[in-house]
């Protein structure tokens, strides 16, 4: 019994894995195209996260803690990949047929992902968990494998130069 008990235990936590991953595919994609701003390169790295969680899916201990575990794979498959290519990204000029406001707009965020791309990675996962993905800073804290007070720390040093960055522009 206790065996059997086992089996549909596992089989439930995959199962919720599965269907996490398949509800939450975009706000993946979105944030691997944060790191790497190429859309090819963020699907690679989102399929090579989840090649990875279906594949380790036993590590999962808590399965309430779904989210952070595979945002922490997520993440770690991008950081490894900017570790390993190193690579400047440069974004696409806007349409000259843009608006002055909208192009306004525009520039304004360019500045912004550029100020974010500049950012250490260390800096740059925590901003972009905290912002774009709204994850509470002890999610964040969990995700990276660091404590509380660094998550904040990493926070305020990353405003603060996103802040800077964005001045001298």
């Amino acid at each position: 019994m206790s065996e059997r008990r086992g089996r549909d235990y596992g089989q439930d936590v995959r199962e919720r894995l599965v269907g996490y991953i398949r509800e939450n595919q975009t706000y993946f994609y979105r944030l691997a195209y944060q790191y790497v701003g190429d859309r090819d390169l963020a699907m690679d790295l989102v399929q090579d996260a989840v090649v990875k969680a279906l594949q380790h899916w036993e590590s999962l201990r808590e399965p309430e803690a779904v989210r952070s575990w595979f945002y922490r794979i997520l993440v770690r498959e991008c950081l490894s990949f900017l570790r390993q290519n190193r690579r400047v990204i440069y974004l696409a000029e806007p349409p000259e047929q843009i608006q002055s406001s909208q192009e306004s707009a525009l520039e304004d965020r360019e500045a912004l992902q550029q100020a974010i791309d500049r950012l250490s990675p260390k800096l740059k996962t925590v901003v972009l968990l905290r912002f774009y993905e709204e994850m509470q800073l002890s999610e964040i804290a969990e995700i990276t494998g660091t404590n509380l007070s660094t998550v904040k720390s990493r926070l305020y040093k990353g405003l603060k130069k996103l802040r800077e960055s964005l001045q001298e522009g």
